[in-house]
């Protein structure tokens, strides 16, 4: 089933994200997956992305990516399928989404209510710069930002490589790595709200659910190695 998240934002814009729960797919993919390139029957993830498009009463397709942990942001393109992490549009014809299961999803939207976009923001795409390749298409809008579950800072171990591709960009970023042992616990929704802050995106809202910890509500890689993907989804109505 979908999970829809209510926020601050014109009534033009709507969000939804899945858990793992309501779908067709046998295990390790049970239930809800929505990844194509996991492994999963292929009829299996048709069938849950049919599901979703239905529960969500959307009148297009989404607009799924093929993501690669990068930092390229595109037009939301239902036709077919792209290699990038975030797409953008201002069609009420197109639905941008972004699959995830441990990464964080990004949702974006101009308070004008006009445009909308979906990021997938591991910590290479985060540190990279994957939020300010997205913000770029909205010019000088006021922005909103939708943090959506993702793998949470009591479990995301990572090492001190990655916390040191942070701390060079920004040395401010050393309060989101926690030391434990010889690795340290990053906080990804802390990273991406400082990134955004930074950007001048000051209203930022955040779901903080573990899909690390809720084992029963979401898909983790981290967790399950071969596992489904959940999908973040935003787009614009009447």
């Amino acid at each position: 089933m979908a999970m829809n998240s209510t926020w601050f934002i014109p009534p033009s814009v709507n969000i939804a994200f899945s858990t793992r729960l309501g779908g067709v797919s046998l295990p390790p993919y049970d239930s809800l997956n929505l990844g194509a390139h996991v492994g999963d029957d292929p009829k299996s993830v048709v069938t849950n992305r049919r599901l979703m498009q239905s529960q969500l009463a959307l009148t297009s397709t989404p607009a799924w990516l093929e993501q690669v942990h990068g930092t390229d942001v595109i037009e939301a393109d239902n036709t077919q399928v792209h290699k990038a992490d975030g797409s953008v549009t201002q069609d009420m014809k197109q639905v941008c989404v972004v699959m995830t299961a441990d990464c964080l999803p990004v949702l974006l939207c101009n308070k004008q209510g006009t445009q909308v976009a979906a990021v997938h923001a591991g910590w290479r795409g985060l540190c990279d710069g994957i939020i300010e390749s997205a913000l770029v298409h909205f010019k000088q809008a006021e922005m909103i930002a939708y943090l959506g579950p993702c793998i949470g800072p009591k479990v995301f171990e990572v090492g001190s490589e990655v916390r040191q591709q942070f701390i060079e960009k920004d040395a401010a970023c050393t309060i989101f790595f926690k030391p434990v042992n010889d690795k340290y616990l990053a906080d990804l929704q802390g990273l991406a709200c400082y990134r955004l802050q930074q950007a001048g995106v000051t209203e930022v809202y955040q779901d903080k659910r573990c899909t690390y910890l809720n084992t029963e509500t979401f898909f983790s890689y981290r967790r399950e190695g071969i596992t489904g993907r959940m999908a973040s989804f935003i787009w614009l109505s009447e």
